[in-house]
């Protein structure tokens, strides 16, 4: 790579930073490479608004004015084509995830510098929108060290690998080699808890004559927050007049925490850096590092639980202590005509899962003692992947140069459960969380061997073909062969039509495949029964297999005027045999027994569960088709005003997911009239995203003043219930319109305060179903969950925020 090339990538990675497509005018930079792209294609010094798929970019400058902070929520708040998870349970709210159109957040790929990140060993494992997932964790990259994101919106599984279904998350990190900047940002909800504290700094180094290095480092401390209502396990004691004393329980009447942010401190770290070699060569190595330790209360436990030990009851904290490692050198060389790219990048995320302040109360009866700590064993997810890849211009007659690409890639993943102490899973195990058992622990592995090659070229001046095939070949599913069509005919200058049909083959995780734990409420236990174990035959439940899926784009790309441009992209994805979560499958209910079988399945997975009225199983199955449908439009128009300038950007995402097919109850269920997909799992998929989502955005600058004005609307959400009635409850979020305000200013050169609010007015979802929320307290649950916990825009309101920010 030449110094003009090199300059030419680094020039490509910066934006103006608004939301924009190819064109929006407000998005370019002001070098002439700056809407230069490097994600969803293999040509070179391609221009965004030229793609052949869509891309939206998103600059440095619009993610950091985000009061959030945290890159997973300013993702959120910027892509209407993508939802964040508010709210976890279980140890899901210690890693939380997004999906994209409303598919699994194992449907998007993400990349850093065009590299293939690993994802988290923390399966999200109960019932939800977010069910299953195991992708990386954005929130290990500190905002600070972004200089870009590339969103490829479109089916890239030929091109990337066979995971990158709804689209691709491409970070590029900062590669300056001189200045500085550091901020400090304060904040927190308006109830007052949710402090949020987080210091920043990055810096950039020559590197040699021709390098460079660019260095982040972030600390952030998230508290707890609370959006819960009270206990009415406490109330229903109270007002019986067995209990009136729970009136003095500390922190009555919300004495159950459990709804709500996680408490996390997170330490952050990236490395970027580059250096050319003789000729035209360039060496390269980045990374990333992060530690997270991340605690969420437990449902809390009354003081007739364990009165000898917690005569005023409990709440168990379950901690997750995560370490997360990626790292890729590579060199980048010329020979001949061919531009050569070598790398090798290895990411590990491990996980170490402690309760504290709990207490295991089978083995007090049975000893007279108990640890009230417990360490409940490790999660371990690691990735190696090795990159070859070649591409070069060819004159062959046409009207523009043809691209010829081709490369190769070996990847091996791992995935281990590591047992609790002994303590932690003795009997039904710690409170709150037990540790993994004997039987959970394990490890397992795979190899992927894939080989690509795609080809671009211009058959007429206004119309450009690209046709991509890819072949995989995973060790524990067999190979597959996925292809691409790419086509893009240009009317004139100011109008232009895309489409693109692309096939895909998505394995499932290593996660999903194996993962298996007990979850323990009040008044319930479920297993999370891994789908290729031996009890999982015992209910009927065959191994996974791979998904297949479908992806189909026509899009508009319009530009009317200098200042003014348009894209609308319509777009249809259809997954065969989805890895989805199951419903609830009971083997006691209500007290009563439902299922042998199911019971069977637990005790030959080796649990023994807590004597509480609800137990069962979770697991993941190739039980469904799905087919989504959408439209993304994003509109950007640049208006001056004296000597202020205006830039406005529209974008919107309308998208309907459909279930087409069921699989029917195995026998061993249907026995017992249970279906493998109750309506709850089924409105997981098809209604607990919004079906539109659009941002109205607005940046208004004027010397030292910067105004950034952001309105979101969300469209209803809703989901099932099944608080333990026998009957389903629809719970609804309601349509809302969230506002976003970022005020700065220059105060001097190079310091900069900035304060406003991410949902300025305070807007909650609607309450859950009044008479749901009443059986669930009569079932024996808390019922604290007031609001919808799927609600995309979340359940803590307002949330405020200032910034100090010093340029070097």
């Amino acid at each position: 790579m030449n110094s003009t090339s090199l300059k030419a990538v680094l020039a490509a990675a910066t934006t103006a930073g608004c939301l924009c497509c190819a064109t929006t005018p407000a998005c370019a930079d002001t070098t002439p490479e700056g809407d230069i792209i490097v994600t969803g294609t293999r040509t070179s010094n391609l221009r965004a608004e030229d793609s052949l798929s869509p891309v939206q970019i998103l600059g440095a400058a619009m993610l950091r004015r985000d009061g959030s902070g945290a890159l997973i929520n300013t993702l959120a708040n910027a892509l209407p084509s993508l939802n964040v998870q508010a709210v976890g349970f279980d140890l899901a709210n210690e890693t939380l995830s997004v999906r994209m159109r409303g598919l699994s957040p194992n449907h998007t790929l993400v990349l850093i510098n065009g590299k293939r990140l690993h994802g988290t060993a923390n399966l999200a494992v109960l019932a939800g929108p977010f069910q299953g997932g195991a992708a990386p964790d954005l929130n290990f990259v500190p905002l600070t060290s972004v200089r870009r994101i590339e969103v490829l919106q479109d089916g890239a599984a030929a091109q990337y690998g066979s995971d990158a279904i709804a689209g691709v998350l491409n970070i590029i990190l900062s590669s300056e080699a001189s200045g500085a900047n550091a901020t400090l940002t304060h904040g927190g909800y308006y109830r007052g808890d949710g402090i949020t504290t987080e210091g920043t700094a990055n810096f950039g180094l020559p590197l040699g004559t021709s390098g460079y290095v660019n260095i982040t480092g972030s600390i952030r401390d998230h508290g707890f927050s609370n959006a819960g209502g009270p206990d009415q396990r406490v109330e229903r004691a109270i007002t019986s007049g067995e209990y009136p004393e729970y009136r003095e329980l500390a922190g009555y009447p919300l004495v159950t925490k459990v709804f709500g942010d996680a408490r996390a401190r997170t330490y952050l770290a990236t490395i970027n850096a580059g250096v050319r070699l003789a000729g035209e060569g360039e060496a390269y190595a980045f990374g990333t590092y992060g530690n997270k330790k991340s605690g969420g209360w437990a449902n809390f436990r009354l003081p007739t639980k364990l009165p000898a030990l917690y005569p005023d009851g409990f709440s168990p904290i379950d901690w997750v202590i995560s370490d997360d490692l990626s790292i890729t050198s590579g060199l980048r060389t010329k020979v001949g005509d061919w531009s050569l790219d070598f790398s090798s990048t290895y990411g590990i995320n491990h996980n170490r899962v402690e309760v504290t302040r709990s207490a295991n109360a089978d083995l007090f009866a049975d000893t007279g003692s108990t640890p009230f700590d417990f360490y409940n064993g490790n999660l371990d997810n690691s990735q190696w992947t090795i990159n070859f890849d070649a591409h070069r211009s060819l004159s062959i007659g046409l009207p523009t140069p043809t691209t010829l690409a081709f490369g190769a890639e070996y990847r091996r993943e791992t995935y281990a459960i590591t047992a609790g102490d002994p303590a932690s899973r003795y009997k039904a195990g710690s409170q709150s969380f037990p540790g993994f058992s004997l039987t959970d622990a394990g490890s397992t592995r795979r190899t992927v061997k894939a080989a690509y090659a795609d080809l671009v070229f211009a058959p007429l001046a206004m119309l450009q073909l690209d046709f991509a095939a890819r072949f995989e070949d995973y060790s524990d599913f067999g190979d597959a062969l996925v292809g691409k069509v790419s086509g893009r005919l240009e009317i004139s200058p100011a109008l232009a039509f895309r489409s693109t049909y692309s096939t895909g083959f998505r394995a499932p995780t290593l996660a999903e495949q194996r993962y298996s734990a007990t979850n323990v409420q009040p008044n319930s236990a479920f297993v999370q029964l891994p789908p290729n174990s031996s009890a999982a035959r015992l209910i009927g439940i065959d191994p996974l297999m791979p998904e297949k899926s479908t992806n189909l784009n026509f899009g508009i790309v319009a530009k009317p005027a200098a200042a003014i441009s348009l894209s609308l992209d319509l777009y249809q994805i259809n997954i065969r045999d989805r890895v989805v979560g199951s419903g609830t499958l009971y083997g006691t209910y209500a007290g009563s027994l439902r299922s042998a079988a199911v019971n069977a399945a637990i005790v030959a997975n080796g649990n023994t569960l807590e004597a509480v009225p609800f137990s069962g199983v979770n697991i993941f199955s190739n039980g469904i088709d799905t087919l989504a449908r959408g439209i993304d439009l994003v509109l950007g128009v640049r208006t001056p005003l004296g000597k202020g300038l205006f830039d406005w950007s529209l974008a919107a995402n309308y998208n309907h997911v459909e279930v087409t097919r069921i699989r029917n109850a195995p026998s061993q269920l249907a026995v017992s009239g249970q279906q493998l997909f109750d309506l709850v799992a089924i409105s997981n998929l098809e209604t607990a995203s919004p079906r539109l989502k659009m941002v109205l955005a607005t940046n208004f600058t004027a010397g030292p003043l910067m105004i950034a004005l952001r309105n979101t609307v969300y469209g209803q959400s809703s989901r099932y219930a099944d608080p333990g009635d026998g009957r389903y409850y629809i719970d609804r979020t309601g349509a809302k319109v969230i506002t976003d305000l970022t005020i700065s200013y220059q105060l001097a050169r190079g310091l900069t305060f900035s304060a406003g609010a991410n949902n300025l007015f305070n807007v909650f979802p609607d309450r859950v179903d009044a008479q749901g929320l009443a059986a669930s307290a009569a079932a024996g649950n808390p019922a604290v969950e007031i609001y919808p916990s799927f609600s995309p825009f979340g359940i803590n309101g307002g949330y405020y925020f200032g910034r100090v920010s010093l340029d070097f």
